[in-house]
């Protein structure tokens, strides 16, 4: 955990400038290495946006915590409760997302959560997710999340991937992956909503990479099990140029010099990875690229 005094330490000294990290599942355990560089070096944004597995590297960031960052998308897999071909067959999922989000979290457990500094953290929280009955897009920040609870079932609602894991229920809604709202993976809709101009956006992937039309028996497989839910059939039918158009957009915002953007350019793992040496290997080539550039981010954030 990092070593920080509540009253001197919770301080932040990027307010002009969104940080925003995209989802992917494991491909994470890259990307979470961002969140260490940045509060290694002392780099603490005032606003902080995320979904799916950005959701985890979001609240992990606030909460300072850079044992919990790595654990989250690399240790993790060794906890025998992690997930499989057994707990999609029990309906828990092939990642067992209560479990990972609702329990490991917990006081005493696998991956405890520092909730009392993700509190005392002035940041600014938001992370996203699908309603799936209405195919809204939600946005969940500090103020849903009055305690560890309300924190953790929310986390897992922007997580949870449709048929590879059951939709939590939030306050009477269910709800799936934040990837299927509007921001087809990112954030960037909402914060310049919030009014930001100039943003900080950590992708899981490199620069050239683009979705492709969904085709295919496995396509066919997950429409037809989704045929009694419209809204999310749609959605995911509609990301892969959704989410293309966004690229975009990022690259016309990082050429005009209002967005840093880390691109993940050594991605060895899917997103699925569940390979311990696999993951650890990830991390630490997202650390040394963090690192590579970290004068470079410093030179964008003025610091």
């Amino acid at each position: 955990m990092y070593n920080t005094d509540m009253a001197n330490q919770l301080t932040n000294n990027v307010f002009d400038t969104a940080l925003i990290f995209e989802g992917g599942g494991m491909r994470a355990s890259y990307t979470c290495a961002v969140a260490n560089v940045l509060i290694e070096n002392g780099i603490f944004f005032d606003n902080v946006y995320g979904l799916s597995a950005g959701a985890s590297n979001t609240v992990n960031y606030v909460s300072r915590d850079t044992d919990r960052i790595r654990r989250s998308f690399v240790e993790l897999v060794e906890d025998p409760n992690f997930g499989g071909i057994d707990t999609f067959l029990q309906h828990k999922g092939y990642f067992s997302a209560e479990y990972i989000y609702q329990e490991a979290g917990l006081p005493g457990q696998f991956l405890p959560f520092d909730f009392e500094t993700f509190c005392a953290n002035p940041a600014k929280v938001t992370i996203e997710s699908f309603a799936r009955d209405t195919g809204e897009s939600v946005y969940w920040t500090k103020d849903d999340m009055p305690t560890l609870p309300d924190l953790m079932i929310r986390v897992r609602a922007s997580s949870t991937l449709p048929f590879v894991m059951p939709a939590p229920n939030v306050d009477g809604e269910f709800f799936y992956d934040g990837g299927l709202g509007e921001g087809a993976g990112f954030l960037l809709p909402k914060a310049k909503r919030d009014g930001f101009t100039r943003f900080f956006i950590v992708r899981t992937r490199p620069r050239e990479y683009r979705k492709q039309i969904p085709h295919g028996l496995a396509n066919s497989l997950v429409n037809t099990s989704l045929w009694g839910r419209p809204h999310v059939v749609k959605a995911l039918n509609d990301r892969w140029w959704k989410y293309n158009q966004m690229c975009d957009e990022i690259e016309r915002l990082e050429q005009a010099g209002q967005a840093y953007v880390f691109y993940a350019k050594g991605m060895d793992v899917s997103s699925a990875e569940t390979d311990f040496s696999k993951l650890a290997a990830s991390y630490e080539m997202g650390y040394a690229q963090a690192q590579e550039e970290l004068p470079k981010m410093k030179a964008f954030l003025g610091l």
